[in-house]
């Protein structure tokens, strides 16, 4: 019988010798290996985190003590831990648990997160309600590296300083976010390890102290890895984290449990807030993981004999964008590829290998992101910002205030559009349409597939008169037949799929290609128009069928929320003109957080997969 059979709460663990909480990290990799492998899910992030996850259970005493995690990918030990052994194979899969922290799944995530940098300011709002409720508790924060490129961070580390709440900040220190981290913020803590101080003084004071007497050097050399050691810590750290008010420890290594729990014990006695610095190895204990932390970041099933993910028939959406961005900027000198952390998810690695020069990852900093396309937009560059859906929301004012307020031609290439799927509801991005078309000057489309998202590309490369956006669903594409030739398309013109009469069915996006299977099944002449265009959206073709007087209802479809979404510009459409004799049923994302599931179950349910549409259809049209 194992260890962890035996943990049922952190309480479990506190009693265990270090040899047996040796054994207990071992274990927990290898079931954590073993669901992600069929599952899927972030691997190399929980791997590292393991050790450094048992040391904060041993000295802090949860629930009652607040362990926040960071983006929250890295909880897999943490639930193993905290009560949810028995379901961890469930894990992202639909009904089972989250790959993240939810509040509403155990007492023990006490702050639900899927995105960076908001740990320290939901840290220091615990801080602070536990002070003014009178009672007692720790607060830990546990942040990565990578997570202190987000400005709302740092926003949290000035407030931080200023109110000296007890605050214990763990800074897990491996050296990447999702991918190799990047920026001042990542090269500075990489100087803490690696300062000429600290080599000059290694140096010249070992090789000093060995010249002594036999009888002394060994004291004396001790006595000077002390001091080196001070030297160390109260170098460069002190004037980042120290001048503004906090306390700095470290760095330890992360994966030493019995240094972890001594420091942490002595540590979290100290007053006012500390930042204790640890350095881990993402993917620790998985050699394929260890190799390429990158791949192994988020990673679908995979032979956890090989570390080989599983053959797809066919690449995915993100891949196919990169490479045709790729061959634009090949022929086009003005092209440059922007993404916030995330070179792997939205295929832009190829753009990094093959046009370095023109290629720039601005860390986990969506807002920035966006300020830097601006601005290379205003100077005659092409910038092809390309970011998740559900990422984007976080530069919401920069789209309105710098991007489209300036006209600058920003290039948005919206990654993840639509239900994503395991990852739950922090990624799903079902609100770009919406959040998109009520900003003024943009421009926002969605392609029904493979071939029509390069000639998006196309046509956003070619337009220059303001921000375009185009948005694409995460997984693989169709296998349509693709053009040897991009083509521009006539911003604002719809296309119609298929003529008919009685019903006009208007889609965007993905959910034309499936409305279109779903019509040919269902063999029935109904008007099918693939939309393109959120914004503009084509009033003039609708409104040519709608005075033929052949249609009494109207379907719209879209795989975004329907509160200001596709729909509700079809219906802004019919209140502009009038129109009041025709009966509208709008399809899309209702207006709750969609769980996790695969992406395909999602859609089934939400009635947007070809045979929910066909569903629809009959019941409105009561056949």
């Amino acid at each position: 019988m194992g260890i962890l059979e035996n943990v049922n709460s952190p309480k479990d663990i506190k009693n265990l010798s270090i040899d047996d909480l040796k054994k207990l990290a071992q274990e927990i990799r290898e079931i954590i290996i073993d669901v992600v492998s069929k599952n899927g899910g972030h691997l190399a992030p929980n791997l590292g985190v393991v050790e450094l996850t048992l040391a904060l259970h041993y000295v802090f005493d949860a629930p009652r003590d607040k362990i926040i995690w960071d983006v929250s990918h890295q909880v897999y030990p943490h639930k193993l831990i905290t009560g949810r052994r028995d379901v961890f194979h469930t894990l992202r899969k639909l009904g089972g648990i989250s790959g993240f922290a939810t509040r509403e799944e155990s007492i023990y995530d006490p702050y639900g997160a899927g995105h960076a940098s908001t740990s320290l300011s939901a840290a220091l709002g615990f801080a602070v309600a536990r002070d003014l409720m009178g009672e007692k508790y720790k607060v830990v924060a546990v942040i990565g590296d990578g997570a202190l490129t987000g400005g709302p961070a740092w926003e949290a580390l000035n407030n931080i300083g200023w109110l000296q709440k007890d605050l214990f900040i763990v800074l897990n220190d491996n050296e990447h976010s999702i991918d190799k981290n990047v920026g001042g913020i990542s090269m500075y803590l990489a100087k803490i390890l690696s300062s000429d101080m600290y080599f000059k003084f290694k140096d010249e004071v070992w090789n000093l102290l060995g010249r002594l007497p036999e009888n002394l050097s060994e004291r004396a050399r001790e006595i000077a890895r002390k001091l080196k050691e001070s030297i160390l810590n109260l170098s460069v750290p002190t004037i980042l984290f120290e001048e503004i008010g906090i306390k700095y420890y470290g760095p330890f290594n992360g994966h030493d449990l019995k240094q972890l729990i001594e420091n942490f014990s002595r540590i979290k006695k100290v007053k006012g807030p500390v930042i204790v610095h640890v350095i881990t190895k993402k993917g620790k204990g998985y050699k394929p993981a260890e190799r390429d932390p990158g791949t192994f970041h988020g990673i679908g099933p995979f032979d956890k004999k090989t570390g080989k993910p599983y053959p797809k028939k066919l690449p995915r959406f993100s891949k196919f964008y990169a490479e045709t961005l790729v061959k634009f900027a090949k022929k086009d000198k003005k092209i440059v590829a922007i993404t916030a952390a995330m070179p792997h998810g939205t295929g832009l690695i190829k753009f990094k290998e093959e046009i370095p020069e023109r290629y720039f990852d601005v860390g986990i900093a969506e807002m920035h992101a966006v300020l830097f396309s601006t601005a290379l937009a205003l100077q005659g560059l092409k910038p092809f910002c390309t970011i998740y859906s559900t990422f984007l929301q976080r530069a919401f004012d920069a789209l309105i205030h710098d991007t489209a307020l300036q006209k600058a031609p920003v290039r948005f290439a919206i990654d993840r559009g639509g239900v994503v799927g395991d990852d739950g509801p922090t990624h799903q991005g079902v609100f770009d349409l919406s959040y998109l078309r009520i900003i003024p000057n943009m421009v926002v489309m969605a392609p029904k597939d493979e071939d029509e998202l390069q000639d998006m590309i196309k046509t956003a490369l070619e337009y220059d008169k303001g921000p375009i956006a185009f948005r694409y669903p995460r997984g693989s594409i169709f296998g349509v037949k693709v053009k040897e030739e991009p083509q521009v398309i006539p911003i604002g013109k719809a296309e119609v799929l298929k003529e008919g009469e009685d019903l006009m069915i208007l889609a965007i996006g993905v959910e034309a290609y499936y409305a279109k299977l779903a019509l040919e099944e269902l063999n029935r002449d109904f008007l099918l128009i693939n939309a393109r265009f959120v914004k503009p959206i084509d009033e003039e073709l609708i409104l040519s069928y709608l005075k033929t007087g052949k249609f009494k209802k109207i379907l719209t479809i879209e795989d975004n929320t329907i509160k200001g979404g596709f729909g509700s510009a079809v219906l802004e459409v019919l209140a502009k003109h009038n129109i009041n004799n025709v009966e509208v049923k709008l399809l899309g994302i209702p207006d709750r957080y969609i769980q996790h599931g695969s992406r395909d179950e999602l859609l089934h349910i939400l009635k947007l997969d070809k045979d929910g549409i066909k569903e629809v259809i009959k019941e409105f049209m009561k056949l």
